[in-house]
């Protein structure tokens, strides 16, 4: 009797917390579509989730779990492949978009779309995220000039491999383990520094500085807005407060420098081009905006990069096979040198740079499909835009989720294995491969990233297990 009574309560407990939440998900989809009149009957499928959370718990959920493509699954499952689902996250109501062609008219499409990144992120990423497409263009050629092409690229190589081969004889001649990330991430901020700042800003204890100051901002950007002390983003937001006066005194420091023509014979970094930039009337950039653009630039490739020569190690070394055929390309490539030169040049990257033939290439593109550095892009609906039939209504956010491309099955054949010949005579569908975005806003540090991976990855496989 009293195991009857017990399983009594229990389904009704369960019944009456499945009637409360779907009763709940309804009132929160009927507070943001109540307002769009009829166009509510042409959005698209999906789950508002619960008042204010939204679906924010599934989405975070995700990511920390070993499926982080749970959330996406489960939409499909629900709704089938549609490319495009509706949803709420971050407070606000938000079309995800999942489908090669409609992540690439989101991304590309400057008329439909802006930038539209959580409010939160965008307090910790700076004012020059956001600012017009026309005025983003001009900076955009700007700052992309020092880390793209061969001859701008061939300024660093030498840099990037000192700072890479005097890294990898560090940790080799330790007697003890290194968290290979951590030690990883200093070597590529010291590089980045030196391209941004100079080799008179490369001090090491200053990078490290700098470095935990941007980890603390990067756990922040897509952490829940919560500022309370101890929270991820409460820290974020104290770190990006000492950033700011730290990038402050660097800019003013610099002005000073070239007012005093003691910066003549110095090479030309990131601020040098920034402190010289002029308009077609003659206007130049304020300290302000001087300093929002080299923060951006130093958060979006803090992490970024170190994150990827991680991957692309741990990949290589959970497929042996795949490691000792790109320790041999290596090895061939050294015996084709010329015994009088040392290291790389670029001469010879670009004479390798043949994505069909080299191995090593084939294995950096198959990290970044597999892995997904940057996982979603954000964009915001400028007014309301018809895609795949559906309804995105003007003031909505747009999740371009660059993982869900790269990990479907029907752009990828077994999309979850690791197999870099996925790439031999590859003809995959427009937009089924954007590890670095598209549109104008296409990762600008895609070419150096690439270049920092590929000189790791010779050196080590040259010279070390």
């Amino acid at each position: 009797m009293v195991t009857y009574i017990l399983y009594l309560v229990t389904t009704f407990l369960v019944l009456g917390c499945g009637f409360v939440f779907g009763f709940l998900r309804k009132v929160n989809e009927w507070m943001y579509l109540r307002k769009l009149g009829e166009k509510r009957h042409f959005l698209p499928p999906g789950d508002m989730g619960l008042p204010w959370a939204g679906k924010m718990l599934s989405f975070l959920w995700a990511f920390r779990s070993s499926d982080p493509d749970s959330m996406i699954s489960s939409f499909i499952s629900r709704y089938g492949r549609t490319g495009i689902y509706k949803t709420l996250l971050f407070g606000k109501p938000t079309v995800i978009v999942c489908a090669p062609e409609t992540c690439i008219r989101a991304l590309a499409d400057e008329k439909d779309f802006k930038l539209g990144y959580p409010e939160t992120t965008q307090e910790l990423i700076g004012r020059f995220h956001d600012v017009s497409n026309a005025k983003h263009k001009r900076l955009r050629r700007l700052t992309a000039a020092p880390i793209t092409g061969s001859e701008s690229l061939s300024r660093y190589i030498d840099i990037v491999q000192e700072v890479i081969t005097a890294s990898l004889d560090e940790w080799a001649s330790l007697d003890r383990p290194i968290e290979f990330f951590t030690e990883i991430k200093k070597a590529a901020f010291k590089v980045v520094m030196h391209v941004f700042l100079g080799s008179e800003e490369t001090d090491d204890a200053f990078a490290e500085k700098l470095s935990l100051l941007y980890t603390d901002v990067n756990q922040g950007l897509n952490a829940l807005g919560l500022n309370f002390p101890g929270s991820s983003f409460y820290r974020a937001r104290k770190a990006k407060k000492e950033l700011e006066k730290i990038i402050h005194k660097l800019v003013d420091r610099r002005i000073s420098m070239r007012e005093k023509n003691d910066a003549v014979d110095r090479t030309m970094d990131l601020l040098d081009l920034l402190i010289a930039e002029e308009d077609e009337d003659g206007s130049k950039l304020d300290k302000e905006e001087i300093a929002d653009i080299l923060h951006l630039y130093l958060l979006a490739s803090h992490e970024s990069t170190a994150y990827a020569m991680m991957w692309v190690m741990i990949c290589l070394h959970e497929n042996p096979k795949t490691l000792e055929k790109a320790r041999e390309e290596q090895v061939q490539m050294l015996k084709r040198r010329d015994p009088t030169k040392k290291g790389l040049s670029i001469q010879e990257i670009k004479q390798m740079s043949y994505l069909s033939k080299i191995l090593v290439l084939k294995v950096i593109d198959e990290m970044l499909r597999r892995v997904n550095i940057a996982a979603a892009l954000y964009r915001e609906a400028n007014t309301d835009v018809t895609m795949n039939g559906y309804i995105i209504p003007k003031g909505w956010k747009v999740l371009a989720s660059l993982r869900a491309v790269h990990m479907d099955p029907e752009n990828h054949i077994e999309p979850k294995e690791f197999n870099p010949s996925r790439w031999e005579n590859q003809r995959s569908k427009a937009g089924a491969f954007i590890p670095f975005g598209a549109g104008s806003r296409f990762c600008p540090g895609n070419e150096f990233a690439k270049l920092e991976i590929f000189i790791l990855l010779h050196h080590f496989l040259l010279n070390y297990e």
